[in-house]
């Protein structure tokens, strides 16, 4: 096994990127909640760990939402149902030995303080899950008074008195007071626009070290990418998985080095990530797309670009991954490199991807059998669409192919959470 060096925070970081694009137009949530829950543990008298757990609970803490519908429903000030995604961000989280320390955070993030106070927990996971549900809050009500008034400061008073109804019912008493004098400072408010909030998150960024990890560690991290993005439609569950582990096992056929196996394998994991931009229901349609709804769903591999460009170390996976829509004659997307631009491992992920979605059933087509969907790739590959020399790999070793695309995942599915 291979040995990756990767800043945790980064990858974190670009998570939250990920999560982002769920709410389409709603950017930037996570981190205005990492920074607000921050500012409050540092006047709660927090530091060190327990303050970098904070931050990364709270720019996770959504991580349990793929689908912009439940998004959506976030966005209410009051909302029944808010538990769902607790409990599948708290799940994900925890099946990362880098992360599960952070998952009751995120499982009690909704839970209301005069429930949560009597809970049979830690105290600091009580007042830091609390603390992140206040600040949420605190952020919806925001953006809601964005909505009538473009300066922010001229509705921080009805915020302020929205929070303090709460006090001691939904939030901790001692956190909302440590919120109300933070409140008081203009650039408290300030900073929670984009350009002061990059910087404040660039200095968390800079604060840790590249970590040595090993190919399982890193794998458990990307997983989380892929399921959240294969959760966002009932279409491509297990898509991801299915694709990772046959551009794995053809990169195993074709005699390539193991770090290149692994790397094919995350990539796999990660080339559709950039499909959280995508509403639901373009995703879910069961008739052919229109030229404008195919134009939008083009910029997909280029966000997954633009999502993982900014964790070092995984610069060569994020190539591949970004890759994945590109054609050997030139004529795919985003960049339109022809065979002399594409790596062999990006040939590789795009023949897996092809593979992988024809063996599904998609709203608009049923699942296709290993001899249908061989015809359909060579005609491709005849068109000069995808490599023929890696369409003979899989042509030479068909049913074991079909095993990898089709049952990806079944191993792991007792162990990851239910679709939201």
């Amino acid at each position: 096994m291979s040995t990756y060096h990767i800043n945790l925070h980064e990858a974190i970081y670009s998570l939250s990127d990920a999560l982002d694009l769920v709410g389409v137009t709603h950017i930037h949530h996570g981190k205005r909640v990492a920074y607000m829950a921050a500012e409050c543990g540092k006047r709660m008298g927090w530091q060190g760990q327990g303050l970098d757990d904070l931050f990364q609970a709270a720019i996770l803490h959504d991580c349990g939402v793929s689908k912009t519908v439940v998004h959506s429903r976030l966005l209410q000030f009051e909302w029944e149902l808010e538990s769902g995604h607790c409990q599948i961000g708290a799940d994900l989280l925890d099946s990362c030995a880098l992360t599960s320390n952070i998952s009751p955070f995120v499982r009690y993030h909704h839970t209301h303080w005069e429930e949560l106070k009597d809970m049979d927990l830690p105290m600091q996971v009580k007042l830091s899950a609390n603390c992140i549900f206040m600040v949420d809050r605190v952020d919806v009500l925001s953006l809601a008074s964005l909505v009538d008034q473009s300066n922010l400061l001229l509705g921080r008073e009805h915020i302020c008195e929205k929070i303090l109804e709460k006090r001691g019912i939904w939030f901790c008493p001692e956190l909302v007071d440590a919120f109300i004098e933070l409140s008081r400072s203009e650039a408290f408010w300030l900073t929670l626009e984009n350009e002061h909030l990059d910087g404040y998150v660039s200095v968390w960024l800079a604060e840790t070290p590249v970590k040595a990890m090993s190919f399982e560690e890193l794998r458990s991290i990307v997983g989380i990418f892929s399921y959240i993005v294969d959760a966002k439609s009932s279409f491509t569950k297990d898509h991801s998985d299915g694709v990772a582990r046959l551009a794995r096992y053809l990169g195993e056929l074709m005699g390539l080095a193991e770090t290149s196996c692994e790397m094919l394998e995350l990539a796999g994991l990660l080339h559709d990530i950039g499909k959280l931009r995508q509403p639901d229901e373009l995703l879910d349609k069961p008739g052919k797309l229109t030229d404008e709804e195919y134009l939008r769903i083009k910029r997909h591999s280029f966000d997954t670009y633009s999502i993982l460009r900014n964790i070092k170390g995984l610069e060569q996976i994020t190539q591949w991954a970004a890759l994945h829509h590109e054609r050997v004659d030139g004529s795919g997307y985003p960049y339109h490199l022809g065979q002399g631009g594409l790596p062999l491992e990006a040939r590789i992920v795009a023949v897996a991807d092809m593979f992988q979605a024809l063996a599904q059933n998609r709203p608009y087509r049923a699942a296709m059998q290993p001899d249908a969907i061989m015809q359909e790739l060579r005609m491709q590959a005849a068109e000069g669409k995808i490599d023929g020399g890696v369409l003979d790999y899989i042509s030479d070793n068909l049913d074991a192919c079909w095993q990898q695309a089709v049952h990806a995942g079944v191993a792991e599915k007792s162990l990851r959470p239910a679709s939201p």
